[in-house]
Order: C-alpha cells, then structure tokens, then sequence
C-alpha cells in the first residue's frame, strides 16, 4: 500500500467557521502518482471474490450524483465532472458530506487540483445525464446547461433536485478508493421530484 496518496489542504488547520471560509483561496490538494493497486497481500486470498461483492452490495439502492469541479488555470480541459453513487451526508456541526472515488479516476487530480467541488443530486428523469458523466475520456459537458455554484463557482447543473457546493476538507483511503470529505459552504434544492435511484446496476425511481 502507499503510504499517503494525497496530503490535506496546504493551508493549515481547517477552516472554523463559514467566515474564515469564503476569506480564504480555495485551497489545493496534491494528488500523487496512483499506485499499483492492491489492498490484499499476494500471498493473502481475498474473502470475497469482486463479483460476489458486487452482486450482495447491488441489493443497496442508492441515490445518484454528479461530482463537478472548475476547471484550473493550468488546464485547458474546461470543468471535471464524474458520476457518482457513493455519496451521503456525514456531519451537521461542522456541514460535512463525503464522496467516495476509485484511486484510479482520471478526474479526480482535477477535482483534486481544484480543491472544491459540487455535488449534483439527479432526478428520476435525468439518467441519460448520468450516463453522459460515467463516460471516460469524452466532453462530458456537452450541451449540459450549468452555472457556478455561488461559493465555489463549480459547475451546478440545471435542474437538479439538489445542489451541495464544497470546499475539500479531508481526504482518506479506503483500499481502492479515497474517502473524500467536503465542508459545505452553500446549498440550495428544488423541493420537488423523485429522486434518480440505481439498483442492482440500473436506474430506478420511487413506485407512486
């Protein structure tokens, strides 16, 4: 395993209130090189095989977002973006959330560079909005209507339920993943709709 696969917030401490918050720069986390992946040792056997994960943890329903980030002034790629299930609130005092992402991702050192994200919650009819974030290596912004969310400027894509605009407090690994945590610094929801759903690999909706 490596040892730390990125470092927190170069500026430090973390911020105390919403104040000393918006005062500061967005902050920057350094992504390292990613490893080679492995969280069982070669000469250990792993208790469940991948499939058999897969297969149990699929009977969970889960919402879905969007995870979305500006884009940097050392790129020319324009905003990052990626699809995203594994997401839920964590704290109410400090406003924390979490997203977890594959250490793998090719979008996350710009989510990383960025240092600040927006959490898009989807709506039941807004699976092909999903589907054009989960592709890799395409504009995935391509005809997405979206404005910057008030603290971040990340991208808020129009018409979601939901909206969740962050600043990235801690990183963590988790095997092979990172555990991401955001401070929420604004957020705002709709208050109508149905909620996108995914089950046992596909989109699903509440029954009426």
């Amino acid at each position: 395993m490596a040892a730390t696969v990125v470092r927190y917030l170069r500026s430090a401490g973390s911020p105390t209130s919403a104040a000393t918050a918006a005062a500061r720069e967005p902050s920057r986390i350094d992504a390292l090189p990613r490893p080679d992946l492995r969280a069982v040792g070669e000469d250990e056997r792993a208790p469940v095989s991948p499939a058999e994960f897969r297969a149990v943890l699929g009977n969970f329903a889960s919402g879905v977002t969007v995870i979305t980030a500006p884009g940097t002034e050392e790129e020319e790629d324009g905003p990052a973006g990626f699809a995203c299930q594994s997401f839920a609130s964590l704290s109410l005092d400090p406003p924390l959330v979490t997203f977890m992402v594959a250490r793998t991702s090719t979008t996350w050192p710009r989510i990383a560079r960025a240092g600040v994200f927006c959490v898009n919650i989807l709506g039941a009819e807004q699976g092909g909005l999903c589907r054009s974030f989960a592709v890799s290596g395409a504009d995935k912004f391509a005809g997405v209507a979206h404005t910057p969310a008030p603290a971040t400027g990340s991208p808020q894509l129009d018409a979601v339920p939901a909206w969740i605009d962050c600043r990235i407090h801690a990183v963590h690994t988790g095997g092979d993943h990172l555990i991401v945590v955001g401070r929420v610094e604004a957020m705002g929801a709709a208050g109508e709709g149905a909620p996108l759903l995914f089950h046992k690999g596909r989109f699903g909706r509440l029954a009426d």
